[in-house]
């Protein structure tokens, strides 16, 4: 079991952003599955599958994990002025979720559903 002290070593996200770090959540697809809502669960509330708080210092707030999956992450590829967040010019790429994840208690993210996901523009999943 890993204690408390590692858990922070493993991944100090919080204390990255905190120096001003762009920090960016992601998945190893195919490796594992790119689900979007397990990775902002897991970014902001850090357990592990048996209910371990992995580095509670380090979790982040919905908003700030929200920018690791969107601004961030498009700054990561150098995508920022296409990609990442929904201005006019930009790719109109973005998902409908049934309920907002600024709004829901943070251990329910993970049950947030895609209902829509608009690429380019186009709906290209609906549920």
């Amino acid at each position: 079991m890993i204690g408390a002290e590692s858990a922070q070593q493993i991944s100090p996200i919080k204390s990255a952003l905190d120096m001003g770090i762009h920090v960016t959540s992601h998945t190893d697809a195919p490796v594992a599955l790119p689900n979007l809502m397990m990775i902002l669960w897991t970014t902001i509330n850090r357990v592990s599958r048996n209910g371990t708080i992995m580095g509670e210092s380090e979790r982040l707030s919905p908003y700030e994990a929200l920018k690791t999956i969107t601004i961030w992450a498009a700054w990561q590829h150098f995508e920022e002025n296409q990609k990442g967040s929904l201005k006019p010019g930009k790719l109109a790429d973005l998902v409908i979720l049934d309920k907002n994840p600024l709004k829901v208690e943070p251990m329910t993210i993970k049950d947030i559903q895609v209902m829509e996901t608009i690429k380019e523009g186009e709906t290209v999943f609906k549920r």
